[in-house]
């Protein structure tokens, strides 16, 4: 049937081949993933991923962080409530004592649900149940304590992360779970924990012993502290983001310019986001911004990394290798 169009289909017998063996692909047998042993060691799974997309990624993250332990390089972690929360505490405590963790950075969230999880050993109250009678965020002890810790920082210079540390260390405190607190066991092992605050975003502040100055006094030296921290990165440190969307990659953006201000070029450094959703402030400001190039590149650039999963599975993950020593468990087994 003749068409009715005045256009007619391309012929297709002129089009120029090639042999499928001289292209360039980017999927090769060589990166695929491979079957796993009974009960394989968290090494052969590494071994066995794919080298692909987040797989490599995480590979890459791992590799970044154990090179910079072993150089002895800054390491910061970035804590949002939510990793508190699904019981990752005592995972973070393990990779400090084991020289994993140089600082941490914790929003207003989680300085809370460890602050109780220390205090009474849970936290994590149900919003939609207190919120129609007026009684969501009120329970008396964190109201009163950690207002007070912010009142105590201000007094004695402390940023707000040490004052809780010391608190919780302290006989008043009662903190029959301090063991299972990131801030009390930092606090005992001289690891540096930062507070970052926006005033109005948590529960304390509503409570009448909130003092706003106080509070400012606090978390704003604990900005002051982590500019220290993120100028100690350089060169070959790492930052790695969890859960936190808004304040605390706010706050590393910030940190990394005083730095450079300060004449510090902060290159080559490694940064990651690890969140159950990829947002575009941390895309923008802990992956891209920090890491773009300098205006004279050199030969070993920063790289920043964005790794998508819940966080009680991807830490969990990440502490796991690290531990075993992956990769460098690998290069040995290489040489042999």
């Amino acid at each position: 049937m003749k068409s009715i169009y005045s256009v007619s289909p391309v012929d297709l017998g002129a089009v120029r081949t090639y042999p499928l063996s001289s292209r360039r692909s980017k999927v090769s047998v060589t990166n695929f993933a491979k079957p796993l042993a009974k009960a394989a060691s968290i090494a052969k799974f590494l071994d066995s991923l794919p080298n692909f997309l987040a797989a490599r990624d995480l590979r890459e993250v791992i590799a970044a962080v154990q090179r910079a332990r072993a150089d002895k390089r800054t390491i910061l972690w970035g804590m949002g409530g939510h990793v508190i929360k699904v019981g990752l505490g005592p995972i973070w405590i393990d990779l400090m004592e084991r020289g994993f963790i140089s600082g941490i950075a914790m929003n207003g969230a989680a300085l809370i649900h460890d602050f109780e999880i220390a205090i009474a050993g849970n936290t994590s109250e149900d919003v939609e149940a207190g919120i129609g009678a007026g009684q969501f965020g009120m329970a008396r002890e964190t109201g009163e304590q950690l207002n007070e810790i912010a009142k105590d920082a201000a007094r004695t210079g402390l940023g707000y992360g040490e004052a809780a540390g010391k608190f919780l260390g302290s006989s008043s405190a009662r903190a029959r779970f301090a063991s299972s607190s990131v801030i009390a066991s930092a606090y005992q092992l001289r690891i540096p924990v930062t507070v970052h605050l926006a005033i109005g975003t948590d529960i304390p502040h509503m409570h009448p012993a909130a003092d706003g100055a106080a509070l400012g006094a606090a978390t704003y030296q604990d900005f002051r502290l982590f500019c220290s921290l993120v100028k100690s990165m350089q060169p070959g440190g790492a930052y790695l983001n969890w859960g936190s969307a808004v304040l605390l990659p706010e706050i590393f953006l910030k940190a990394v310019s005083v730095v450079r201000n300060l004449g510090v070029p902060l290159r080559p450094i490694t940064t990651a986001n690890f969140d159950v959703i990829q947002h575009y402030r941390p895309l923008q400001n802990v992956v891209k911004r920090p890491t773009l190039p300098d205006i004279k590149p050199s030969r070993v650039e920063s790289k920043g990394y964005a790794l998508t999963g819940h966080h009680e599975l991807m830490m969990p993950l990440l502490a796991a290798a690290l531990v075993a020593g992956w990769p460098k468990s690998k290069a040995k087994k290489k040489k042999k």
